[in-house]
């Protein structure tokens, strides 16, 4: 690897290679850091972007792979690797990586965010195995069977809609007494004829054998499913950070104004 960078991206998602595209257009010797861009951006795992100007529908896995050829077209370079950890040098900032260590002038972090995991009883026990963060990915598994999506917002009504085209039924468990989700989405929503909402309703734990066979609610109703789809917010991938920029009480980084933390010569971009 060279000896120092102008900048270091770290995070290959919508952010990061819209950073990467800006970089090398201004003639930045530079590199994003990312095990898995594109296709491990969480992006790339949305069924259909519909409010990205210029498409009106498109895949999130095609979108993000014209952000990729994009940046790659100006001359952006990638390294697939993790980032560990950063500490300042005379001349800038080390960053450790999972095989090497980097050195660079200024970063950018851009790793974004991981599905925000429920913390109940079975969930752990039961991921890969009928608990699911993702319907895109796992959704085809429960082909003509039941499921349960857990979550309100835009995320959980959307991969709603996507298993009511694959599963026999869905339950949309929300917690509170109305949807969060944007109301072209909720209109979508219910023109599926498979789907039931349970309101005010919180699971407490996921219970199987080898596999997922139902949930119990808090009001002590069993329901019978045949898999669980977590959708109930995100949580910023910022361990590798915390301790070296100010995060705040949710892990997200603290920035000003010209997106810069508390850290000179360190900014930040995205869901972070």
């Amino acid at each position: 690897m060279r000896v120092l960078y102008d900048l270091v991206i770290v995070g290959g998602g919508a952010a990061g290679l819209t950073a990467a595209l800006y970089a090398s257009r201004s003639g930045l010797d530079c590199i994003v850091l990312d095990p898995s861009s594109p296709e491990g951006s969480s992006i790339a795992l949305t069924d259909a972007v519909e409010n990205y100007t210029g498409f009106s529908d498109i895949a999130g896995f095609d979108l993000i792979q014209h952000f990729y050829s994009h940046a790659k077209s100006f001359g952006a370079n990638f390294v697939r690797q993790s980032l560990v950890g950063i500490r300042k040098n005379y001349d800038g900032f080390i960053l450790e990586c999972s095989d090497s260590e980097v050195k660079t002038k200024s970063v950018i972090l851009c790793m974004g965010a991981t599905h925000k995991k429920l913390g109940i009883d079975g969930e752990n026990k039961f991921e890969g195995r009928g608990v699911s963060y993702c319907a895109v990915c796992d959704g085809y598994f429960f082909k003509d069977k039941t499921v349960a999506v857990i979550g309100g917002g835009n995320t959980a009504v959307t991969e709603a809609t996507y298993l009511s085209h694959i599963c026999k039924r869905v339950f949309l468990i929300h917690r509170g007494d109305a949807l969060k989700a944007d109301r072209v989405l909720v209109q979508k929503l219910e023109k599926s004829g498979n789907v039931k909402i349970l309101y005010n309703t919180n699971v407490v734990k996921i219970d199987g054998d080898e596999k997922v066979k139902s949930v119990t609610l808090d009001n002590e109703k069993i329901l019978k499913t045949d898999g669980v789809f977590v959708a109930v917010g995100l949580e910023p991938r910022t361990e590798c950070v915390k301790g070296f920029v100010k995060t705040d009480d949710n892990g997200y980084v603290i920035a000003d104004e010209t997106c810069q933390t508390s850290v000179s010569g360190i900014f930040v971009a995205g869901d972070i």
